[in-house]
């Protein structure tokens, strides 16, 4: 149980008795004890026990004499647990407030009577984020690093792990630092510019201004463009593998996994319902789904199937097409072919181990073409690495990604107020004019950061968060 707040000692040193010593002196910042868990009050408040402690807050708050405390005869403490107490006194605590952690051996009975002997002493249960809510509003960390921790609860993959950990540390908040820098004396040179106008003095040529806006506005679109990548590392993406039937897309799908999810048989139309199974490559999260093979049906049950095929080709942001090699391409393939023009496909000639001559037209012009085999193995390893590049068109992840639509919105804001101001520069547009856009900007950026976002956008960041965090 974590406790954090000014009375977070007090209330502490009242649910638990540290070993061999007793009181507030005895805790020491970043320092574990060893203590008892109390079932009673050492200091003579009413026990553990909720139905008791209702009871005797009841019977306190219903006596008028001046001795109300002394209704409750005091009752002697014992018992119930042991735990590790752990203190960190302000500001050098995760909330920036004086933070105590009980951690005792996890039973939900102990868990519970802690909680309820703390609310009954002063302490309130925290909302979802409210300990790195209170982080935040107290200077710990900004947004970005406050979204990472829950980036980093939720990781699936390690690559996941390993880029909301570079968003702890800041990462993104230091790339936009000296963009921020540069954009605030490019400010200042032109507010000065407007305080000395009566002298007639010229404080920069316009081609300085305008290098300098593009000393901004460059970085801004090299860390927008981070986007794609950054975005399919923190939510993955979803795979369609469809095909004809008989063309080997459940092998393929077990080959993936690595595991046989899928029943593969050689009856053409086994799979008829969607299969799905979430797997990593390259630290990508990415759910594969097998499908039924398309084709026109008789079989009532099968055409279900089909239609859901179609339906999960149409949602899925990358598409395996996968084509029996010994049979080439077929009428249903060319359409499918026809219809991936614009989409993230690859092409798979699967069962090269039979067929080792693969047709190579007719194919839409960019898209892919691997040869695989779901039996042997062969080429399997350069259609993971194909599905990789497709997924993060080919670039590579770096410190300081933009990971979410918040993060994408306020560098795409900040980006066109640099536009704007660039526009208005070269038309002579007056300084007093520019520098609006040039202020819209550095709003975009302060927002990133957290340093003038909204209360409505600080409570939907944090309820996303699991309470305790």
């Amino acid at each position: 149980m974590r406790l954090s707040g000014p009375q977070s000692v007090s209330v502490a040193m009242r649910l638990v008795r540290l070993r061999g010593s007793f009181g507030h002196g005895s805790l020491e910042h970043a320092r574990a004890c060893l203590a008892d868990v109390l079932e009673g009050d050492p200091e003579g408040d009413p026990v553990g026990n909720a139905d008791e402690a209702d009871d005797a807050v009841g019977a306190q708050k219903d006596s008028s004499s001046s001795d109300a405390g002394q209704t409750v005869a005091a009752r002697s403490w014992s018992r119930m647990d042991e735990a590790l107490v752990t203190y960190f006194a302000a500001p050098r605590s995760y909330t920036g407030e004086d933070l105590v952690e009980i951690a005792a051996h996890g039973s939900p009975v102990v868990l519970e009577h802690l909680v309820r002997r703390a609310m009954l002493l002063g302490a309130q249960l925290a909302a979802p984020g409210e300990f790195t809510q209170r982080a935040f509003l107290s200077g710990r960390m900004d947004l970005t690093q406050a979204e990472a921790v829950r980036d980093l609860i939720e990781a699936q993959t390690l690559a996941q792990a390993r880029l909301a950990a570079s968003q702890m540390g800041g990462a993104l908040s230091a790339r936009v630092q000296p963009i921020k820098q540069e954009l605030l004396e490019l400010i200042a040179l032109l507010e000065a510019g407007i305080d000395f106008a009566e002298d007639d003095l010229e404080v920069a040529p316009a081609e300085e201004i305008l290098r300098r806006m593009d000393a901004v506005a460059e970085p801004l679109q090299a860390l927008a463009a981070t986007f794609r990548h950054g975005r399919v590392l923190h939510d993955g993406l979803t795979l369609a593998i469809v095909g004809r039937p008989n063309a080997g897309k459940s092998s393929l799908f077990n080959a993936l996994v690595e595991r046989d999810r899928a029943i593969v048989t050689p009856i053409p139309g086994t799979t008829r319902d969607l299969i799905s199974e979430r797997i990593a490559l390259g630290g990508i999260p990415l759910e594969l789904v097998d499908t039924a093979g398309l084709r026109e049906s008789t079989d009532a049950v099968e055409r279900i199937g089909v239609e859901r095929s179609r339906t999960a080709l149409a949602d899925a942001a990358l598409v395996l097409l996968v084509v029996d090699a010994t049979a080439g391409l077929h009428a249903e393939d060319r359409k499918l072919l026809a219809a991936l023009e614009q989409r993230a496909a690859i092409l798979v000639w699967n069962k090269c181990d039979l067929q080792p001559e693969i047709q190579s037209d007719a194919l839409p012009p960019g898209m892919v073409a691997i040869a695989t085999s779901a039996l042997t193995g062969q080429g399997l390893a350069d259609l993971r690495a194909a599905i990789v590049r497709l997924a993060t068109g080919g670039a590579a992840a770096e410190p300081g990604m933009l990971t979410t639509l918040r993060h994408r919105q306020t560098v795409s804001d900040a980006g066109q107020a640099m536009a704007d101001a660039r526009k208005a520069a070269e038309t002579d547009t007056p300084h007093e004019m520019v520098l609006l856009d040039l202020y819209r900007a550095l709003w975009a950026l302060d927002a990133l950061t957290g340093q003038t976002t909204t209360d409505d956008v600080l409570h939907r960041i944090f309820s996303s968060f699991c309470i305790g965090k």
